[in-house]
C-alpha cells in the first residue's frame, strides 16, 4: 500500500518530473548545440561558463513554463493548444536569456551567440516530444483499440479524448463551416462531406434533435459505418446509437428550478412507485431534494427493487391501491404530495380483463384521491394518458373516468392535477423492448398496421415534466405534455432492424387488435389555454355532477360482466366510441 501511494500520480509528483525531465533535457539539448556548432569538437575555453549559461536558460525556461501552467498537464492530455503555449514560453525564456546573455557579455565570454539559436530549436523539438509522448503511445501505438472517428467538434469532445477510451481517434469532423479547418486537441477537423468510410466506427458527441440526429445517422450508415456511438458526458461513456436516442424529443423549456422548488424537502408518496414511472418519479424525487419518500407497490418485486436503487430516507409499502383500508395506514405519514402513477396500462390486457382494469384504475384512484383529500395532502397528481382522449378501448375508458373525477371532486385543501402524455420509450411491455428481444431471437417484427402512429417521449423528460406541470396545479386542471410529432411504428420498426444490421424489410403486418386506435390524439388540440411552458397545455375543463357520478361508479364496480362495464362507462364518458 505505501508503494501503491508513493507511485500514485498527484499534480505536485507530476510537476516535479517535468522538472526534472526539463532540466535533463535542457542540459543535452545546450551541449548537442556546442557539439553541432563546433562540429562535435568543442574548443575547451568555450565550455567555461556552460554551467552559468546552461542555469540561465534552463531557470528561465522553467518559470515560463510555470507561468504558462505547463507543468499541470497530464502529459497524455498533451495537445496543440499546450504545444503553442510550449513553444510560445520557450520563445519568451530564450529571448529573455539571450537579452541576459548579450547585456552582461563580458561575464560570459567566450560563448558562440549561435548555440542559443540551435539550443532554442532543439528545445522545442525535445521537450516537446517528451510532453507528447505519451499521447503517442495511448493513441497512435496501440494495437488493441478500435479506429474511430468523431462527430461533433465541442467540449463534450475534448472530455471524450481527455478519457482513456477503448477507441483509438483518428479524425474529428463537423458541418459548421466556421470549424472546419480549425484545430481540437492536436485534430484538423475536417468538413463531414469527406468521410469515406475507411473507418467503421463513428462516435457522435454533437448535440443534435431527433431529426437531425436520425439524418446524420442515415448518412454514416450511407457511407458504409455500421457501427455508430454516441458519448454520454455525465455517465463518461461510450454507448451504442440506440432507437430511444433516435425518437427522444427534448423538451424546449425544462424547469429545473421550479421542480426543485416543488420537490425540495416534501415527504412525497409515490403509488406505482415500482413501475416505469413511478420508479423514475422516484429518482427524480431524491435527485431534486425530497425529504423522504412513501413507497406505495403491489408487486413485491418492483417495491423490492426500487427500495433497494434509492439511497434517500423512504418507507415501502406492499399495499393495493384498490383497497382502500390498506392504503388508509400508509397516507398515516402525512405526505405533502401524493403522484399516482399505479394502473393497469396495457390495452389488450385490459380488454381481457375488464373488471380488474376498473377496479384497479378507478377504484384505486378514487381511493387515492378521498384519502388525500381526508388528509391535507397539498398537491395531488394523477399520471393519465393520451388513450383517455375520446377513448376506443377499455383501459383509454377507466383513464378518461379518473380525470373526470379528479376534476369534479371536492378537493377543498388538496390542489388536484391531472396530467396526460403518449407512449414513453423503454417502458415495460412498450414496443421497443419488444422489437429488440424478437430482433435477438431472429423473428420478423410485428406491426398492426402500415399507417399506425404513436407519441413518443424518454422516460425521464416525460417525468420531469409530470414534476414542472404539478408545480403550476392550482386545482381540477389536466396539463398535457407536448410530444411532438407522431411517429409510424413501420418506420420506428425499420429504424431499430438497420440499428441491429438487419434487414428492414423483416416486417410482418397482423392487423390492428380489438380496441386499437390506428392514431392517437393530437394532444396540442385539445388545449384550451397554454402555461408559461411550451411543452405544457390545459385541456378544457369537464363539468361533471359529482354525485351523479359517484352513483354511477359505485353501479360500476359492481359488474363483472364486459358488456355491463363497457354500457356505465359509455354512460360516464358520452364520447367513449368503443371498438372491442
Amino acid at each position: 500500500m505505501k508503494l501503491y501511494n508513493l507511485l500514485r500520480p498527484t499534480k505536485t509528483k507530476r510537476a516535479l518530473f517535468f522538472i526534472i525531465g526539463d532540466i535533463l533535457i535542457s542540459i543535452f539539448t545546450l551541449f548537442l548545440a556546442y557539439l553541432l556548432r563546433f562540429n562535435f569538437s568543442i574548443p575547451k575555453t568555450y565550455l567555461h561558463n556552460f554551467i552559468e549559461i546552461a542555469f540561465i536558460l534552463i531557470f528561465l525556461k522553467i518559470a515560463f513554463y510555470y507561468i504558462f501552467k505547463l507543468y499541470f498537464v497530464n502529459w497524455r492530455f498533451f495537445s496543440l493548444k499546450e504545444l503553442k503555449s510550449l513553444i510560445l514560453a520557450t520563445t519568451l525564456a530564450y529571448i529573455v536569456g539571450g537579452a541576459i546573455l548579450v547585456i552582461f557579455r563580458e561575464y560570459f565570454i567566450p560563448f558562440p551567440r549561435s548555440v542559443i539559436i540551435i539550443d532554442y530549436f532543439l528545445s522545442i523539438l525535445f521537450i516537446g516530444f517528451f510532453r507528447i509522448s505519451k499521447r503517442l503511445i495511448y493513441e497512435k501505438l496501440s494495437t488493441n483499440k478500435i479506429p474511430a472517428l468523431i462527430i461533433g467538434a465541442n467540449e463534450k469532445t475534448i472530455s471524450l479524448l481527455k478519457q482513456n477510451i477503448s477507441y483509438s481517434i483518428f479524425e474529428i469532423y463537423e458541418d459548421e463551416k466556421n470549424l472546419v479547418g480549425s484545430y481540437l486537441y492536436g485534430y484538423k477537423i475536417k468538413n463531414i462531406s469527406q468521410i469515406d468510410g475507411k473507418i467503421k466506427t463513428a462516435i457522435i458527441t454533437k448535440e443534435l434533435d431527433r431529426d437531425n440526429l436520425d439524418k446524420l445517422v442515415e448518412f454514416l450508415q450511407s457511407k458504409g459505418i455500421d457501427d455508430i456511438k454516441i458519448y454520454n458526458p455525465f455517465e463518461k461513456r461510450v454507448k451504442d446509437i440506440s432507437i430511444e436516442d433516435l425518437l427522444a424529443r427534448k423538451p424546449k423549456d425544462l424547469d429545473k428550478v421550479a421542480i426543485k422548488k416543488f420537490v425540495k424537502d416534501k415527504k412525497i408518496l409515490i403509488t406505482g412507485a415500482g413501475g416505469s414511472i413511478g420508479s423514475e418519479i422516484c429518482r427524480l424525487c431524491e435527485k431534486y431534494g425530497a425529504a423522504e419518500l412513501i413507497l406505495v407497490e403491489n408487486s413485491e418485486y418492483n417495491l423490492y427493487t426500487i427500495n433497494e436503487e434509492l439511497s434517500i430516507k423512504r418507507k415501502p409499502y406492499l399495499v393495493d391501491v384498490s383497497k382502500k383500508e390498506d392504503l388508509e395506514s400508509v397516507f398515516k405519514e402525512k405526505p405533502d404530495i401524493v403522484i399516482h402513477a399505479a394502473a393497469y396500462k396495457h390495452v389488450p390486457l385490459c380488454e381481457e380483463n375488464p373488471r380488474s382494469a376498473v377496479i384497479n384504475n378507478i377504484l384505486g384512484t378514487i381511493n387515492t384521491i378521498n384519502l388525500a383529500i381526508e388528509n391535507k395532502v397539498k398537491d395531488f397528481i394523477l399520471i393519465s394518458t393520451d388513450k383517455a382522449v375520446r377513448p376506443t378501448n377499455i383501459m383509454g375508458a377507466t383513464k378518461r373516468v379518473c380525470e373526470i373525477y379528479a376534476q369534479n371532486i371536492d378537493s377543498k385543501d388538496t390542489k388536484i392535477c391531472a396530467v396526460r402524455f403518449g407512449n414513453v420509450l423503454g417502458s415495460s411491455g412498450s414496443v421497443v423492448p419488444k422489437f429488440k428481444k424478437l430482433i435477438k431471437e431472429n423473428k420478423p417484427l410485428p406491426v398492426t398496421h402500415p399507417e399506425i402512429t404513436r407519441y413518443f417521449m424518454l422516460i425521464p423528460e416525460a417525468c420531469q415534466l409530470v414534476l414542472q406541470a404539478g408545480s403550476l396545479a392550482k386545482n381540477g386542471e389536466i396539463f398535457i405534455l407536448d410530444m411532438g410529432e407522431p411517429v409510424k411504428i413501420v418506420d420506428l420498426a425499420k429504424k431499430i432492424l438497420k440499428l441491429y444490421g438487419k434487414d428492414e424489410n423483416n416486417i410482418i403486418f397482423t392487423g390492428l387488435r380489438p380496441a386499437e386506435k390506428l392514431y392517437e390524439e393530437l394532444l396540442i388540440n385539445e388545449a384550451d389555454k397554454k402555461t408559461k411552458y411550451k411543452d405544457i397545455f390545459i385541456a378544457k375543463p369537464t363539468k361533471y355532477n359529482i354525485d351523479k357520478l359517484k352513483l354511477q361508479l359505485n353501479k360500476l364496480f359492481k359488474e363483472y360482466e364486459k358488456d355491463k362495464i363497457v354500457a356505465i362507462l359509455k354512460e360516464i364518458i358520452p364520447e367513449f366510441n368503443y371498438k372491442g
